[in-house]
């Protein structure tokens, strides 16, 4: 290695290690997987959401912020904080999933419902991820839609299917079309990038899946296992999941993507 190697190496180095200190912190980690719904947060409602002090929760994310993690928006006198993009949120998922397993076991039969949601299906920031959303991507690389040739990629037969479905992927933007993310509960790949977040869009505005409660968590409703069927061969009883139905709908949001 010679001499400019070095120093690059040195640089990419020091850099790798701001971005690890910001998230060897529990507090500002857990504020980092909170933002993977999508939605802009308030300090105060982070705060809330770790236990911790509002003051504590401002310091955090500042650190967050100049780290280039978090992004800070405006509106009056309201100041709000979304993870700078889906390559953090991607990050965030990735590193979740290489986290020793010390879930302590759920209290209520609520909590345990909401547990089981979240692991059957939710949003990753933009796209999907959970069981279903590894079974998914599995059914795309099973039926040639996505292959592994050169990394994960979407094949002519896969751009036609989403042609047919409806599905319009973005273009023209720094986004990789495709990308895997490694899944926190699953341990394996599920969809990411662009086309990962067009096909989750698709099935929010289609009524293929809906939001649970106050967490990630999404059910896949009657018509969403009847599409997931007929257009992946996913059978309905991996697509159904009764713990879902323990959990209170009338504190669902929003879905990230609605305006």
């Amino acid at each position: 290695m010679d001499r400019m190697d070095t120093q690059r190496a040195h640089v990419a180095g020091t850099g790798l290690a701001t971005v690890a200190k910001l998230l060897a912190d529990g507090t500002r980690a857990g504020f980092c997987l909170a933002l993977l719904d999508g939605r802009a947060w308030t300090a105060t409602e982070l705060a809330r959401h770790m236990g911790v002090a509002p003051s504590t929760a401002t310091e955090h994310l500042h650190a967050l912020v100049r780290g280039n993690l978090l992004a800070e928006e405006r509106q009056g006198r309201h100041r709000y904080v979304r993870l700078a993009g889906p390559h953090v949120a991607e990050l965030i998922e990735s590193l979740a999933s290489m986290a020793p397993e010390r879930t302590p076991a759920p209290r209520s039969l609520s909590a345990s419902g909401r547990r089981q949601a979240l692991t059957h299906a939710r949003t990753c920031y933009d796209h999907l991820a959970g069981t279903v959303g590894v079974a998914i991507t599995d059914a795309m690389l099973d039926r040639r839609l996505l292959d592994l040739e050169r990394g994960l990629g979407l094949t002519s037969a896969g751009a036609t299917w989403l042609e047919d479905l409806g599905i319009t992927v973005p273009t023209g933007t720094r986004r990789p079309s495709v990308r895997s993310c490694l899944d926190w509960t699953e341990r394996r790949p599920h969809l990411a990038g662009a086309v990962g977040a067009a096909l989750c869009r698709h099935a929010f505005d289609t009524g293929w899946i809906t939001s649970i409660g106050t967490t990630r968590a999404v059910a896949v409703t009657l018509l969403g296992r009847q599409a997931l069927s007929r257009h992946l061969g996913l059978s309905d009883g991996l697509l159904s999941q009764k713990g879902s139905s323990e959990i209170p709908r009338t504190l669902a949001r929003p879905h990230p993507f609605c305006p």
